[in-house]
């Protein structure tokens, strides 16, 4: 049974809501990728989830009148532009209301609190070809359903951001990526990478050696929320480590370490099995891959207060 306030993630049940909120996801991303300073791994297109649910990092305004914050609010069901000047504009997300009306709206509401901007608004990473502006498909928003993924979501969070907390090495927050839907923590062991292919986002995402945990809540390839972890690259003996707890597996066709949210949930202790999960991962991963062993044990403990 699972833990209160530990909500199950259905994805067969939610997954019209599932991808319409994804879309969503990617209008905010979009703005990033146009207005915020580049950072390696396209670390400046990364969203947060906050309390609020997922938002842009502060943004400078295309008119240089000072930044903004553009969000998606998963509990009052709207989106919103903020200005550090106190202009703010909602956007209304309802039930039956395309894609392509929000992102116009939402865009609308930019350029007039902070200059023109303009995106790419083809989306990325997803089963469909539709540009976010014209996009009439996506339309089901199921306001029960959302706030179900959001306390997912944020507890999943809560698990990744304690992992990461006494890592030494070059990490990165908890990032809620729009393209692949999922939200994740890399840990880098400071040395470069063959990146998987020349494709765009994995020339110059993967091009360094890192493990990387996160969750997601199910989509077309792996239909069930779920932890996972990866090692870039990937030792060959990788998939053959058993790692902790014993519902952990090896996914091969996501090339993947997966720990189910249901399993994760009918435990006794949620946040702990999901700590587990991902400490077993990294250390697994950083042992078959040779890193510097005093680093990778920084992250199995606590950093020591500063006086």
């Amino acid at each position: 049974m699972a833990r209160s306030g530990w909500p199950s993630v259905s994805y067969a049940e939610w997954s019209s809501t599932c991808d319409t909120l994804h879309a969503h996801t990617q209008v905010l991303g979009k703005l990033a990728v146009a207005l915020a300073p580049h950072e390696p791994q396209l670390q400046h297109a990364a969203l947060r989830l906050t309390a609020r649910g997922w938002e842009t990092a502060p943004l400078p305004a295309p008119d240089g009148s000072g930044w903004l914050v553009v969000l998606l609010d998963l509990r009052s069901h709207h989106a919103a532009v903020e200005h550090s000047n106190g202009g703010t504009e909602l956007i209304p997300l309802t039930p039956d209301r395309p894609v392509g009306d929000v992102t116009r709206d939402v865009l609308a509401a930019v350029r007039r609190l902070a200059g023109q901007v303009t995106i790419n608004p083809s989306p990325q990473e997803v089963g469909w070809q539709v540009p976010l502006d014209a996009d009439t498909e996506h339309a089901s928003y199921d306001p029960d359903q959302v706030a179900a993924y959001f306390q997912a979501a944020g507890r999943a969070a809560m698990v990744l951001a304690e992992f990461r907390a006494p890592f030494r090495g070059r990490n990165t927050p908890v990032n809620a990526w729009w393209g692949s839907f999922d939200l994740a923590v890399s840990m880098f062991s400071g040395e470069p990478a063959e990146p998987p292919s020349r494709d765009f986002i994995m020339r110059n995402a993967m091009d360094a050696q890192e493990v990387a945990i996160g969750w997601w809540p199910g989509d077309p390839r792996y239909p069930s929320a779920a932890f996972y972890a990866y090692s870039h690259p990937a030792p060959d003996s990788f998939h053959r480590a058993s790692i902790s707890p014993p519902a952990a597996r090896w996914e091969a066709g996501l090339g993947e370490f997966i720990l189910d949210w249901d399993d994760v949930i009918a435990s006794p202790d949620p946040h702990a099995t999901g700590l587990e999960f991902a400490r077993s991962a990294f250390r697994t991963a950083c042992g078959v891959a040779d890193w510097d062993p005093q680093l990778v044990a920084t992250a199995q403990g606590s950093p020591p207060p500063v006086g």
